[in-house]
């Protein structure tokens, strides 16, 4: 069915009541309400039909089994029921974003597959479709969270979050070459959204240097494995992956690659803290995040063109 603009919302809108603010530790329970009908319009809601039950068995089995539990309700006469109850009650934000997670993964892979639209006729809704309205949901209700790359990321700027973050995520996911710096890059991420900061840092710069790595290795570049980025850099300057025309600012454009990623790295994740703890905040996680995208995206896509 997807979203209709209902005339409650064009009102709010008129208002001036719409969200520009993103909050990330509540899961309002009307987008909880609404994240079911999609799920079930995604998977078919048929219940009796074995192909349906099997993917909500597999999606309840993995749940308890990563919350360390056996059951999500006492008693229950589906295992969506269960999940679905879940999802409504727990309090733990957390916990509903893993659900949500859970399930999307299934209706990602599972329900893609050719034969499930054939076997389960109440399916309403494609996978893309499904994912689509979830992140506009998410969006709707000022919620800081999208489902991506099989994944839910944090959002903190919908502008950075759409001209970067995605882009390079979806650039990242595309191209085999960029495999592990992918991994790296949702890692970062996954760190970031459970409030892992300095890890986060360290994350964010592995997917940096893997994407410099994997060129030089797909252009024949000679390179250490064991070389920083730094040297990744020079090394890609050196090679001509800059145009022409841009060479005149090569300087530059290299003391902004290495001051940016590589030093707030080696300076609050990358090395031993010694006596001192250091401290990673949350805003300088994110802007560690937003910035690795941007070099991903301009080293990457440099270096698809040539």
């Amino acid at each position: 069915m997807g979203i209709i603009n209902i005339f409650s919302k064009r009102q709010k809108l008129i208002r001036g009541e719409h969200t520009d603010v993103y909050q990330y530790n509540d899961i309002p329970e009307k987008l909880r309400v609404q994240i079911i009908h999609i799920v079930r319009d995604a998977l078919g809601d048929d219940y009796r039909q074995r192909r349906v039950q099997n993917v909500y068995e597999l999606v309840h089995k993995t749940i308890c089994r990563e919350h360390g539990v056996f059951r999500l309700k006492d008693s229950y006469e589906s295992d969506s029921e269960a999940i679905f109850y879940f999802l409504l009650r727990t309090d733990d934000f957390e916990h509903v974003l893993d659900t949500i997670e859970i399930l999307f993964k299934a209706i990602n892979h599972i329900s893609s597959e050719p034969n499930y639209e054939y076997e389960v006729q109440t399916r309403k809704m494609s996978p893309d479709e499904a994912i689509d309205e979830l992140n506009e949901r998410f969006k709707e209700h000022g919620v800081g969270y999208q489902f991506q790359s099989g994944e839910i990321i944090r959002n903190d700027s919908e502008y950075m979050h759409s001209k970067a973050v995605k882009p390079a995520l979806k650039l990242l996911a595309q191209e085999k070459i960029f495999k592990g710096a992918n991994q790296e890059f949702l890692s970062a991420h996954e760190h970031y959204r459970h409030g892992r900061y300095k890890e986060s840092l360290v994350d964010a710069s592995k997917s940096f240097e893997s994407v410099m790595k994997a060129i030089c290795e797909t252009k024949k570049w000679k390179y250490d494995k064991n070389d920083t980025a730094k040297k990744l850099i020079d090394i890609c300057l050196q090679n001509g992956l800059i145009p022409d025309f841009l060479q005149s600012q090569q300087n530059s454009f290299r003391s902004l690659l290495e001051s940016g990623i590589p030093t707030i790295r080696n300076k609050l994740g990358g090395h031993g803290q010694g006596t001192t703890i250091t401290d990673v905040n949350e805003s300088l996680s994110s802007y560690m995040l937003h910035l690795t995208a941007s070099n991903i995206l301009f080293l990457a896509r440099l270096a698809l063109k040539k």
